[in-house]
């Protein structure tokens, strides 16, 4: 850079006109300028990237400072006294006598979680230990099933909507009466018989908490985990309470007790007396509806089964001719059917067959048009579906007959 002017080169010669000097001065003016404003737009982006480097800079200082630090640990509130706390630490179980401040020991309550520091002095207080699995099961979207799309189990849908849906709905017409209403309905039949849309439906249907389990969920390897889940899942439901709790394939922790001495089906057991417990327990379970389904009922233990867990045991078998033409029906409603397809004839052809059989017979059906670039599902596509599946099925029993 020059330090004064007349050390700067000038755009033209000596001998040039007046006009041409400032025609050439002009020009130089304008290219300064340009340059001018490139450099203004790099100290721009050099400024917006030095502050960016700042804040990483900043947060990896405060990540190596939390490194640095000792780490705490968890210990739960075992007695306020006038001398302290006393705490039990987790893990080694050692208790011991801590001091506090005034403001903390008013919010401290026995069983409450802190975290202690190498000292084992209270640092701040923990929030209640709820399994985050727990939280993953509570139904935060409802389905998008409703009672009018299952047919063929009017009585069975009755049923379920008195015992579950009533009570939260209108629990006064329990009071004037003078009863409880029923505390759990366990459904149990065939596979494909809609139990578990029945379970959509009611989460569908009522502004209660709905949380969902499948029994294999609760079986844990390591002792005590099953029965804690159950635990947190209850604890859960009665703080969102009211709640609904739907367990399916319940046949997974509540078998029938056996003999047996291994301690797999030791923990199974523990994680259904726990179940048991929470279900009819010595403590309220509160406006907690429970709902379970099973295709095993005879295999569940008679202790789940009596009234107390379980005031309503409902069939819910495959459909009579009647409820398999509805079910074609509520199934078709969308599909372009032409004006050959007779649900009637359908519903009294397969026999046998389950509301997921006419499920999967409507859906097979649409491919088969749209195999044959059609836009409207004939008679004829129903009939085919109807032998693909059974052919399926079929297939299936062999296979399963040369492996056994």
């Amino acid at each position: 850079m020059t330090d004064t002017v007349d050390e700067v080169d000038m755009p033209y010669d000596d001998d040039a006109s007046q006009q041409q000097k400032i025609e050439a001065l002009q020009e130089r003016l304008e290219v300064l300028e340009s340059q001018n404003e490139e450099m203004r737009d790099k100290l721009l982006d050099a400024n917006a990237e030095n502050n960016k480097y700042q804040q990483k800079l900043e947060r990896l200082t405060h990540e190596n400072k939390k490194l640095k630090q000792s780490p705490l640990f968890v210990a739960t509130v075992q007695e306020l006294s006038s001398d302290g706390v006393i705490i039990k630490q987790h893990g080694n179980n050692q208790e011991a006598l801590t001091e506090v401040t005034d403001e903390m020991r008013e919010d401290l309550e026995p069983d409450d979680r802190v975290a202690v520091n190498n000292s084992l002095s209270i640092v701040k207080q923990l929030d209640d230990e709820t399994d985050v699995r727990a939280r993953v099961m509570q139904v935060d979207q409802s389905p998008d099933v409703t009672f009018a799309d299952i047919g063929g189990i009017e009585e069975q849908m009755e049923e379920v909507r008195e015992t579950v849906e009533m009570p939260l709905k209108s629990p006064e017409m329990f009071e004037d009466v003078g009863i409880d209403p029923p505390s759990g309905v366990l459904l149990h039949g065939p596979p494909g018989t809609g139990k578990t849309m029945l379970a959509k439906a009611v989460a569908n249907e009522t502004d209660a908490t709905f949380i969902k389990m499948a029994g294999s969920e609760l079986v844990h390897k390591f002792i005590g985990e099953g029965a804690k889940l159950v635990r947190d899942l209850f604890e859960l439901a009665r703080q969102e309470e009211p709640a609904v709790v739907f367990i399916d394939e319940i046949d997974a922790i509540a078998a029938k007790r056996t003999e047996s001495k291994t301690s797999g089906d030791a923990e199974v057991q523990r994680t259904m007396m726990q179940l048991l417990s929470e279900m009819d327990g010595f403590d309220d379970r509160g406006d907690i509806r429970i709902i379970a389904a099973t295709n095993r009922f005879d295999m569940l233990d008679r202790a789940i089964l009596r009234p107390g867990r379980f005031d309503r045991l409902i069939e819910v078998p495959n459909p009579d001719k009647e409820g398999r033409e509805q079910i074609f029906k509520i199934h078709t409603r969308s599909m372009n059917v032409a004006d050959d397809v007779d649900f009637e004839a359908l519903a009294e052809e397969i026999t046998d067959a389950s509301g997921a059989d006419v499920k999967a017979i409507c859906t097979e059906a649409g491919m088969f048009a749209i195999r044959d670039d059609r836009t409207e599902v004939t008679m004829a596509d129903f009939h085919n579906a109807w032998e693909k599946i059974q052919q399926e099925d079929t297939d299936d029993e062999e296979v399963s007959r040369t492996f056994a």
